[in-house]
């Protein structure tokens, strides 16, 4: 959530930037400095109100004592109207208060500088490349036809016990998927993240914390007897440890990772490009998430997208890493790179990682600061980045590694599945 006092002092510029998104902010922004007005006067005549209530509750003592009972009697009149105009005023605060806070939940962060124009996906900026796409053989399939030749994954027993896009992993496939978590989270903590097991459910609170709610509350699965969430990312509940929480400067950074399934209740389209592990409603993905000092936080980016690097490198992977552009660019950040790896079966590439930062929209939500060096309260940066999601990265796996004889586990792996081959 954007600071009101940064929208105050930084009006033109911040519906200048939010362009970049191909939003027209105008219109909201001067809804909320409007309502924020409103806010602040009758913040001010309350206060002004229930300090001449003050004043008068003490002149009122002062003149029953000295015998005064008629002057004492008159202000207590005067005592009791500003009662009632405060009841009036305090009713008046908390809806406009309200009204300001549901016009700041709905305004997207500002990108960041570097952030590209652009309307869509197309617009993405490529910035790195690895990695050789292999030539496969002439009878090579894509990954749901792999899964079902080695009997890897069951698509149809997951629609069976719970409806598409919750697939079953068996065999070796659910040993190939228990390895890469397994690895995932041996190259986090290796790297000084802390590794966590957060719960799977989160409350309204949490959701509004890292901005899921209200952007993507139709996206996200709702239990309403206990008024909770399936999350849709670690994210969520790891980075609402720090929900109301003061840190120290010596605290950061702060870096934790933590594998959980997501859920989703997107449901996609229909064709090849949502097939198999394409796009899923339970998924499998890793996370990592740091809180850093705002004049580090882009240099803790950088090292996540790395650390990112590093992993896809050391899985033999080809990969590219995007730039969004504003109009593709998640809500609540202000820069995200995009790591997608090429499905050669498929001939085309997916999308396994976001590494994002979100300066202080976070923060503003979960009111997460830290004391500086002055003793003055400051908000912090969050960042996330998936480290990896698993039905991409599985797939990627399959269909890249795949020879006549069978699938190639990447050497990386090996120790964690126990075997080199699936045939």
């Amino acid at each position: 959530m954007l600071q009101i006092q940064a929208i105050r002092a930084q009006e033109d510029a911040i519906i200048t930037a939010l362009k970049k998104r191909q939003i027209d902010a105008a219109p909201i922004v001067s809804k909320i400095l409007e309502i924020d007005q409103l806010r602040r006067a009758t913040q001010t005549s309350l206060d002004e109100n229930l300090a001449r209530a003050n004043q008068l509750a003490k002149e009122i003592g002062g003149l029953f004592k000295s015998g005064q009972a008629a002057e004492a009697q008159a202000l207590k009149e005067e005592s009791g109207s500003l009662k009632e105009a405060s009841k009036t005023l305090q009713a008046t605060l908390a809806e406009v208060s309200e009204t300001l806070q549901d016009l700041l939940y709905s305004l997207p962060n500002v990108p960041h500088d570097s952030v590209p124009a652009g309307k869509s996906e197309e617009d993405n900026e490529e910035i790195f490349r690895a990695g050789d796409i292999p030539t496969l053989h002439k009878d090579a399939l894509p990954h749901w036809e792999l899964a079902k030749k080695y009997d890897l994954i069951d698509f149809e027993l997951g629609v069976k016990i719970a409806g598409a896009g919750f697939p079953v992993y068996k065999g070796k496939g659910a040993k190939l998927q228990r390895a890469l978590i397994a690895y995932f989270l041996d190259k986090n903590t290796a790297a000084g993240y802390t590794e966590i097991q957060p719960p799977l459910v989160v409350n309204e609170a949490s959701g509004y914390g890292t901005g899921q709610l209200p952007d993507k509350e139709g996206q996200m699965y709702y239990m309403p007897e206990d008024k909770l969430y399936l999350i849709p990312t670690a994210e969520v509940p790891v980075t609402n440890i720090f929900r109301d929480v003061v840190l120290s400067e010596s605290d950061f950074p702060v870096k934790y990772t933590a594998y959980t399934p997501c859920f989703r209740r997107e449901a996609g389209s229909y064709g090849a490009h949502v097939r198999g592990l394409n796009r899923l409603h339970q998924f499998d993905k890793v996370e990592i998430v740091q809180v850093s000092h705002p004049e580090a936080s882009y240099e803790a980016l950088d090292g996540m997208v790395q650390h990112v690097k590093d992993i896809l490198q050391e899985l033999e992977i080809p990969y590219r890493i995007l730039r969004l552009c504003g109009g593709d660019l998640g809500f609540t950040s202000a820069l995200t790179f995009d790591f997608e790896l090429f499905s050669t079966a498929q001939d085309r590439w997916l999308e396994i990682s976001s590494v994002s930062n979100f300066e202080t929209f976070q923060a503003n939500r979960l009111k997460l600061r830290f004391k500086d060096a002055a003793g003055k309260s400051v908000l912090a940066h969050t960042l996330n980045g998936s480290a990896l999601a698993l039905p991409r990265v599985l797939a990627g796996i399959l269909e890249n590694c795949q020879t006549p004889d069978g699938i190639k586990i990447p050497k990386v792996l090996q120790p964690y599945t126990g075997f080199d081959m699936i045939s």
